[in-house]
């Protein structure tokens, strides 16, 4: 009898442990476990530089979504961005692909308008910044070209 509850505790905390592994899994994965929990909106860039599916798009610093998927689209790069449900853009917002630090990983900022007017789900933002080249910049620094 003894052998057993021991089995049985020993049993129970093996799951427990299982179970708080694949928690932490999805939450450091950033998965959503239930299906998107926002709306899906598109911007067409001439260039991507860097940024891949998974990266934040924010807003004033505060992240508001996730790059879904990016694609080649009548020659430019359109990425297609996962909004949380609150979040409301305006038709005239601005998309930019900005680094985190002078290194760092690619996001999405995403500066809002004045409109009226709000994008619809499956809409698009039409106002987009591409990414600064720094070796391009470097090569008219160096070159004289500047």
């Amino acid at each position: 009898m003894r052998r057993s509850t021991l089995e049985l505790s020993v049993g129970v905390f093996v799951l427990i442990g299982i179970l708080a592994l694949g928690w932490l899994s999805i939450r450091l994965g950033r998965v959503d476990v239930f299906g998107g929990q926002g709306y899906t909106i598109s911007a067409d860039f001439p260039s991507v530089g860097g940024l891949k599916a998974g990266s934040t798009v924010e807003i004033a610093g505060v992240e508001v979504g996730r790059v879904d998927t990016i694609t080649l689209w009548d020659y430019q790069a359109r990425v297609l961005m996962s909004i949380r449900r609150g979040v409301r853009l305006q038709e005239d917002s601005i998309a930019s692909i900005k680094t985190k630090g002078l290194i760092g990983e690619k996001y999405i900022r995403i500066n809002p308008g004045g409109s009226e007017k709000i994008i619809p789900p499956n809409g698009r933002i039409t106002e987009v910044e591409p990414p600064v080249d720094f070796e391009e910049l470097l090569s008219k620094y160096i070159f004289g070209k500047v």
